[in-house]
């Protein structure tokens, strides 16, 4: 007897991830049923308030895409960085793990210091540099002791038509500069968030038994990573944004991008060189996933193209 359609609430529905994630349900109706809450209905920072909230909209998965994501402002504002990134975590893990919930929660490559000269795995163990990846690796260690079932998806670089990102500070410093400095010796793979949202998707349909997967027997709870590929550095990211931006007439003209090493752009908060995620454990679990983030990027300009500016940057 195929599985009862999949019961599905996101947390941080007005954020990159959230937004992505009912564009998503827009588009595939029937295969899961979404409930969306944002930040200003849900204060998950509020165990009790987490409490009423799961009992007045029951779910099969809770997928929880809110977080507190300044890197330099977590350093002098610990306390908001603590209390969204370590502490909300936990009370949904235990929210969800008392009532027969299952918990999807989104972390970070900061959680690594960048150090290794190969692809981070998810069972490499985690050295945070900054107060940013201390406070998201706390809510990873709160999220598996509260409900060691849960699912944690670490993710890099995430980029949307959407809020505060990398694509969006370089298209507007794109219009403003002839001149740009851009650093090239932090690597990565930008996420866009639609890819990251099928990712999840996909794995919330899988831990349901909703769908045929690469390997279906696999228990999914854990640690996973997803992110984009291939890898690149900020400033090669920087120049296919500018080449796509310029074919779709978003900048009146190519701006000159210099390559820069970290010491010459320093940060109030150290970032790491090396945000590499291996995805292997996660593809070996659902099959391939599209994470080619140039198509991603493709998507998001379109996106501000249509929108004439509705999307402001």
């Amino acid at each position: 007897m195929p599985a009862a359609t999949a019961r599905i609430l996101v947390t941080g529905a007005d954020g990159q991830l959230g937004r992505s994630l009912q564009a998503l349900a827009a588009h595939k109706p029937g295969s899961a049923v979404y409930d969306f809450v944002t930040r200003a209905q849900l204060d998950i920072t509020d165990g009790s308030a987490i409490d009423r909230w799961l009992d007045a909209h029951p779910a099969d998965y809770v997928i929880n895409a809110a977080a507190y994501t300044a890197v330099d402002r977590a350093a002098t504002d610990m306390d908001a960085a603590l209390a969204v990134n370590a502490h909300a975590p936990g009370l949904l893990a235990r929210g969800c793990a008392a009532r027969g919930m299952h918990l999807l929660h989104v972390s970070t490559d900061y959680v690594f210091d960048g150090a290794l000269d190969r692809a981070y795995r998810d069972t490499d163990a985690p050295c945070p540099l900054n107060a940013y990846g201390r406070s998201k690796l706390l809510g990873e260690q709160a999220v598996q002791d509260a409900a060691p079932d849960a699912i944690i998806v670490r993710t890099s670089w995430v980029f949307s038509a959407w809020g505060g990102n990398f694509v969006r500070t370089m298209l507007r410093l794109g219009a403003q500069h002839d001149r740009l400095r851009v650093i090239d010796d932090q690597i990565g793979g930008p996420t866009w968030a639609g890819h990251l949202a099928e990712a999840l998707h996909r794995l919330a349909l899988h831990a349901h038994g909703a769908v045929a997967t690469a390997s279906p027997s696999s228990a999914p709870g854990g640690v996973y990573h997803f992110a984009g590929s291939p890898w690149v550095s900020w400033h090669g990211f920087a120049q296919e944004i500018f080449a796509q931006a310029l074919r779709l007439g978003l900048i009146p003209r190519l701006p000159a991008v210099e390559a820069i090493p970290s010491s010459d752009w320093p940060a109030p908060e150290p970032r790491p060189a090396n945000s590499r995620l291996d995805c292997s454990r996660l593809e070996a679990l659902l099959g391939p996933l599209e994470r080619d983030w140039r198509t991603g990027l493709d998507e998001v300009l379109r996106a501000i193209s249509r929108y004439n500016g509705a999307l402001s940057i």
